[in-house]
């Protein structure tokens, strides 16, 4: 199983798992690991490797390649709108809820939770305010893919949370996403919003293709893909 770590800064991590990253952040007195790859079951065995802390575990949303690892940890904690796509796909353990505004205390180092529902119910970023950092999972991209069809994916909830977001912009500098380009500029966040506003509206073009044994349309917007119905 191939993967590379990186250090981000002190205390930060991303792994790299094929075409899927995930993190872990280090306080004074824990670790939380957020999500836990595609392909390395041993996750919490790598994280382990990095820190002597006590660790646990966060997803920023349960689709297959953010979840490999959580067969390592008890509890995981993650949105409870996720906790039935989680349990379709096999993931097993004992859910701990969190939700917006939620504050995860490493130890001198305070992480928040924002909702960002449209990519998946339950979709999460985790706020690092101290060091200015937003790790956003799969919603907010560059370059890359943003998967938004099948039933549980909703592109009207995907623009409303990226308005959400655009106002919280004054609280971050970086934007540490699970795919794609690494790091990103926050002035991302309302090309996405209007991206998804013009798919809304009729006023992209869209491709169709075959995909995964299924015909989808992709809107390419230049900067990012859009991955639809």
């Amino acid at each position: 199983m191939n993967y590379e770590i990186i250090q981000m800064d002190a205390g930060s991590w991303r792994i790299e798992d094929g075409g899927v990253r995930f993190f872990l952040l280090a306080g004074y007195d824990k670790a939380l690991l957020i999500d836990s790859g595609m392909n390395l079951p041993n996750a919490r065995e790598i994280a382990e490797g990095l820190t002597d802390l006590p660790l646990a575990i966060i997803n920023t949303h349960a689709d297959r390649d953010h979840i490999a690892g959580n067969q390592g940890f008890r509890q995981i904690m993650m949105h409870p709108k996720e906790e039935a796509h989680y349990r379709a796909g096999g993931g097993e353990g004992e859910i701990i809820p969190v939700q917006e505004g939620d504050e995860i205390d490493l130890g001198g180092r305070i992480l928040r939770i924002i909702e960002l529902e449209g990519h998946t119910p339950g979709s999460i970023a985790i706020l690092d305010p101290a060091r200015r950092v937003l790790i956003s999972g799969d919603s907010i991209q560059q370059h890359g893919r943003i998967f938004m069809f099948g039933a549980h994916r909703n592109l009207k909830d995907y623009a409303a949370s990226m308005a959400r977001l655009e106002g919280r912009r004054q609280e971050f500098d970086e934007i540490w996403p699970s795919h794609a380009a690494i790091p990103l500029s926050p002035d991302l966040i309302p090309r996405l919003k209007e991206g998804a506003e013009r798919i809304l509206a009729g006023q992209a073009e869209l491709k169709e293709v075959d995909f995964r044994e299924q015909k989808i349309h992709i809107a390419d917007l230049g900067f990012v893909s859009f991955l639809l119905p």
